[in-house]
């Protein structure tokens, strides 16, 4: 009878709580106080890799961080037959595996929820033949109460992470919805991931044809690549995870063979594919410095918080593409004059601040009204058509060309001076002059007027008005040649003939 009270009193402690660490405490204290046992630990199954590896102890064991696969040692055979496993002498038992030198009998008790083992209780003293069969029957009984223990605190805490997870997720959906600028929306991304899943770092890695590109980043870690990096994107992990479009984790980056991190330190990772309405825009890559962080269970959260992330990133696109759209000229295809007046402003700062220097160009096309009345508007349309995809082609990716109004247009030239400026539009100059404009028997040129910054102005208005001064000499001068506009504090020009 008083064997039934301690069990029924053990199994009243264990089953009092739902917090994980307070059941594994309560099994240990009824260990060390109703079994009288000083050497014991409980050891938990990591189902990823199938090991054992111990989650609270007392006695030898303390602080020491192992990892026993199933079927290796007393404890791994005791999960994998699924039965307790005693040796009452150690020293006679190859499958010991030493953690204490004082240990000569050992008693493993598999942890069992509906027939799948959880976990080992493993017991060990320094005396031999320790353990009689009521005492192994008794921790048998006793390790059931304690199976159902652990089995519902996990359930509650997964629960509770569930529910964690919830609001994460709709706080994320509430932010990403009020960020339409794709920039500031990638970096809030990353920023409030890596606040919520508590992950030494996040990226973002935008797919651009054949390559990922590094969008933004936030966390911890020490990068091996500057913001807008690039990967290829059908080779090593990352090319895995759009090729078969789903979520993979690779909790030791070491045993992936080629894998290359973007961050020194990354032990671990997290890879799900950012896909909205069937395209793929990139991938969302949790990195971790311990190796072991991330679990299956995490794959649903953060698929539900890759889809609205894709989701808002595609929004945040079809807006800056109808933004682009609003900056556009509808006949050329370039830049209007709206946008051109936004950017000079900027790529004053810009100069200003960097000391680089920029120019304006204005352009006209000769003659063009003439142009007009001679071949008719669908040629003339045609032909501003063709000069605006030179001038385009032409181009640095970093200068702007803009169709001002009519037949003029208005060149930005950034991180350059006077002389680069003027030979610029000399070069275009000469192309237009040479090209054969379909349906146009005669050749048509073009004249233009430069201004650089600050030589000819430090203000918007200022520079412009400088290259218009130097585009209205150039056509007093008899068309079809470029001039670098007056100084303010001259009146001559300096020019440059066909």
């Amino acid at each position: 009878m008083q064997k039934i009270a301690i069990l029924y009193d053990a199994s009243q402690a264990v089953l009092s709580t739902f917090d994980l660490d307070e059941v594994l405490q309560q099994i240990l204290r009824i260990a060390r106080d109703y079994f009288h046992l000083h050497n014991v630990t409980i050891l938990l199954l990591d189902e990823e890799t199938q090991e054992l590896y111990p989650r609270s102890q007392i006695g030898w064991g303390e602080g020491r961080e192992i990892r026993v696969p199933l079927g290796v040692g007393i404890t791994g055979t005791a999960a994998q037959q699924k039965r307790p496993i005693y040796v009452p002498d150690v020293g006679q038992d190859s499958r010991y595996l030493v953690c204490s030198r004082t240990t000569r009998s050992e008693l493993a008790v598999p942890l069992m929820a509906r027939d799948e083992v959880v976990g080992v209780l493993d017991c060990q003293s320094d005396n031999l033949n320790h353990f009689d069969q009521d005492t192994i029957d008794l921790l048998t009984l006793f390790s059931i109460q304690a199976s159902i223990a652990l089995q519902n605190a996990r359930l509650y805490s997964l629960e509770r992470r569930r529910a964690s997870q919830l609001e994460v997720i709709n706080a994320i959906a509430q932010q990403m919805t009020a960020v339409l600028d794709i920039k500031e929306l990638l970096h809030k991304v990353c920023l409030l991931v890596q606040h919520a899943f508590q992950v030494s770092h996040v990226s973002v890695l935008q797919k651009e044809e054949d390559e990922l590109v590094l969008r933004a980043h936030h966390g911890t870690l020490t990068p091996r690549f500057p913001e807008g990096g690039r990967v290829s994107a059908g080779e090593g992990f990352w090319g895995r995870v759009l090729g078969q479009g789903k979520t993979l984790l690779e909790n030791d980056v070491k045993k992936t063979p080629g894998y290359m991190s973007f961050y020194q330190e990354t032990s671990s990772t997290f890879c799900i594919p950012l896909v909205a309405f069937g395209q793929t825009l990139g991938i969302l890559v949790l990195d971790s410095a311990q190796a072991g962080a991330f679990h299956t269970y995490e794959i649903q959260p953060l698929e539900s918080v890759a889809d609205i992330c894709a989701t808002a990133i595609q929004n945040a696109h079809y807006v800056d593409r109808v933004k682009q759209l609003a900056y556009l000229d509808g006949l050329t295809g370039i830049f209007n004059r709206r946008y051109f007046e936004l950017r000079v402003a900027e790529e004053i700062e810009r100069a200003r601040r960097f000391e680089t220097g920029m120019a304006v160009i204005m352009v006209d096309i000769d003659q063009f009204k003439h142009l007009n009345d001679e071949f008719g508007h669908i040629l003339g349309d045609e032909v501003l058509r063709q000069v605006s995809s030179i001038f385009h082609q032409q181009l640095r990716k970093i200068d702007v060309v803009c169709r001002y109004g009519g037949e003029e247009f208005a060149i930005l030239l950034s991180q350059t001076n006077p002389h680069h400026a003027l030979n610029v539009a000399e070069k275009l100059r000469s192309l237009v002059e040479c090209w054969q404009f379909p349906g146009v028997p005669r050749s048509v040129t073009i004249s233009a007027g430069a201004a650089s910054y600050p030589e000819h102005g430090t203000m918007r208005d200022e520079l412009v008005k400088a290259a218009d001064a130097g585009l209205y000499l150039a056509k007093q001068a008899g068309r079809n040649r470029v001039l670098l506009a007056p100084r303010p504090e001259k009146s001559g020009a300096q020019v440059s003939s066909k």
